[in-house]
């Protein structure tokens, strides 16, 4: 059977066999089919999260640019399964199945159940919209700013990887028993703040259905004012007709 990688031999040369040159003449030409660049990842993978990135920056600025607040929605929708996708090539899958179940499930049919109860155009803003936009920027060149000290991603020399992931490897077989690691910590270590987590989604939901209930019950009132409007514009006009 073939393997599916050339051999690679000391000193990148090979040795002389059925007429092939020697060692000398072709010395570092044979390399693995697979080439890892020197942080350990596949081009591909970088050229997959470079994409990912660029749709995620399109995403965001037709949504800012819209004003058809359904079309936002679904934009909206799209945006949190692309990031979903970005976390599953980060190997966060758990991260990506809480972002497609909240970000792209509950939260657009919250906001698409919000929208039947209200306009679907956005209303042109009154004011000008550079301040806001300039303060936008200058945040977001502190964050990268502060981002330049960071470890590369991924990196073994990381402080999380030299100390908190090697402590949680070794306790969680000892103290939760559960073979996958990144449960145990959700679940036992950071139990407290998942149940906070989980309470925030669940607050949330219920203020939106009140909010919906609200709009509800305002325009079934606007209806029946209307109704009760109508009706005493008809008795007018039939007591008019009388006389």
């Amino acid at each position: 059977m073939l393997s599916q990688t050339r051999p690679s031999y000391p000193g990148c040369a090979r040795p002389r066999a059925r007429g092939l040159p020697g060692p000398n003449r072709n010395r570092c030409r044979i390399r693995p089919l697979k080439q890892l660049r020197s942080d350990g990842r596949h081009p591909i993978e970088t050229f997959i999260d470079i994409a990912l990135f660029t749709m995620l920056v399109v995403t965001a600025l037709a949504i800012v640019r819209l004003r058809n607040l359904f079309a936002v929605a679904m934009l909206s929708g799209v945006f949190s399964l692309l990031s979903a996708l970005l976390f599953v090539a980060m190997d966060a899958v758990d991260v990506a199945f809480t972002e497609a179940a909240v970000g792209a499930g509950i939260s657009t049919v919250l906001v698409l159940g919000t929208l039947a109860l209200t306009s679907r155009v956005e209303k042109p803003a009154s004011h000008s919209p550079l301040l806001p936009l300039f303060v936008v920027f200058v945040t977001g060149a502190v964050l990268i700013y502060g981002t330049l000290d960071m470890p590369n991603f991924g990196s073994a020399d990381a402080p999380a990887m030299t100390h908190v992931a090697p402590d949680y490897l070794k306790r969680t077989p000892e103290e939760i028993d559960v073979p996958n690691v990144v449960t145990a910590i959700l679940a036992s270590y950071r139990g407290y703040d998942t149940m906070g987590e989980t309470a925030v989604v669940f607050t949330a939901g219920i203020g939106v259905l009140l909010l919906m209930s609200g709009l509800r019950r305002r325009r079934e009132d606007d209806d029946d004012d209307d109704d009760d409007a109508d009706a005493d514009a008809q008795g007018a006009e039939e007591e008019g007709g009388v006389y």
